[in-house]
């Protein structure tokens, strides 16, 4: 499928200078880019590149002399990444999904499938499960027993989605994600070591054989619209109340969503974020990669966390925290900075001592 530089302005919001009627194909890193694709040159940086490939139109910044690099079009992205978005959704035709049931899936009668569902080979849907209009399956995919998809969801190959899970409109679930699965949730007859070091802070009594019951899981995981859940992430069933995830917000490969968590709308948890269970965070939060969240705390609205920060204490909102154990950015640099200076300390320090003991 081809695309005019005039209808690739029109749907990002973009002007354009030159041929609009020139048609592309696809998209490309400037040194790469052919004849038929558009040169993704938003940053002066880039331009360099145009010369070494070979496009006859590009994306550049605004003010750019695209006649002087010798192209017959370009489109102007005054902010670089959000064009695109834009651009790159409408070159995304997604998975091929044929329309109604692939005879190689197993669909349970009392299903109820949307308008224009697709469903791939090798799925099972369960008792009750209710898939909107136009959701698209892939193959290998498994969906428990009364879950519920909105309208437009894309559920990508392997992914498994429990017993009761409701997903909301436009979801994205990439290939191997599990979403409903049993909390992890055990509990000792006794008074447990871990009890007993949190009452104390360190201190321990007599150490003595226990063994684990589990708790199960009555609840299941409710997921907003608009949410995107990234490969080989795992999002634990509530043990009383759900799980939830809000609106809007995006989570990376490897995250791992504990039971009874709630998080907020349009946050952005990026790849090995862990959340323990029962914490709630807020909206528009942001936890860099490898960051963990100790159970039963509160994270603000509007909190960003550096990458591995680990957070153990409510954090207030707006607040941006990094290191281990997190504390305020500011606060972060300092203690870097006096780590640095630490071993001319101690060489002057040794110097003193020597001084001392001749004296």
């Amino acid at each position: 499928m081809t695309h005019s530089i005039a209808e690739i302005a029109a749907a990002i919001g973009a002007e354009f200078a030159g041929d609009g009627a020139l048609e592309v194909r696809g998209a490309a890193e400037p040194q790469q880019a052919g004849p038929d694709q558009l040169a993704l040159a938003v940053n002066p940086k880039y331009a360099d590149g145009l010369a070494q490939g070979r496009a006859r139109a590009a994306m550049l910044w605004p003010g750019a002399d695209w006649q002087q690099m010798g192209l017959q079009a370009a489109i102007f992205a005054p902010r670089g990444r959000l064009a695109m978005a834009g651009l790159t959704s409408l070159l995304d035709a997604g998975p091929v999904i044929a329309p109604g049931v692939h005879p190689l899936s197993v669909v349970d009668p009392s299903a109820q499938l949307g308008e224009g569902a697709a469903i791939g080979p090798f799925v099972t849907i369960g008792a009750g499960v209710v898939i909107g209009p136009n959701a698209r399956i892939a193959s290998h995919v498994s969906i428990a027993e009364g879950a519920s998809l909105g309208a437009d969801a894309l559920v990508l190959q392997g992914a498994r989605i429990g017993a009761r899970v409701t997903i909301g409109a436009r979801v994205i679930i990439q290939p191997g994600a599990v979403i409903g699965s049993d909390g992890f949730s055990f509990v000792t007859p006794e008074k447990s070591g871990v009890e007993e070091i949190r009452e104390t802070l360190g201190q321990r009594g007599d150490i003595r054989a226990q063994s684990w019951t589990r708790i199960h899981s009555l609840g299941a995981v409710t997921i907003g619209d608009d949410v995107e859940i990234g490969a080989n992430a795992c999002i634990d069933r509530g043990t009383i109340r759900d799980t939830t995830i809000g609106r809007g917000t995006k989570l990376d490969n490897l995250v791992h969503i504990g039971h009874n968590v709630q998080v907020g709308d349009d946050c952005l948890l990026c790849g090995q974020v862990g959340i323990a269970g029962s914490s709630r965070i807020g909206n528009r939060v942001v936890l860099a990669g490898q960051c963990g969240v100790n159970d039963n705390i509160f994270i603000g609205d509007d909190v960003i966390c550096g990458g591995a920060t680990k957070v153990f204490t409510n954090a207030p909102a707006g607040r941006v925290l990094l290191g281990y154990p997190a504390v305020k950015l500011e606060t972060h640099v300092e203690m870097q900075k006096a780590l640095r200076r630490l071993p001319r300390l101690a060489s002057k320090v040794a110097a003193m001592e020597r001084v001392i003991e001749k004296s």
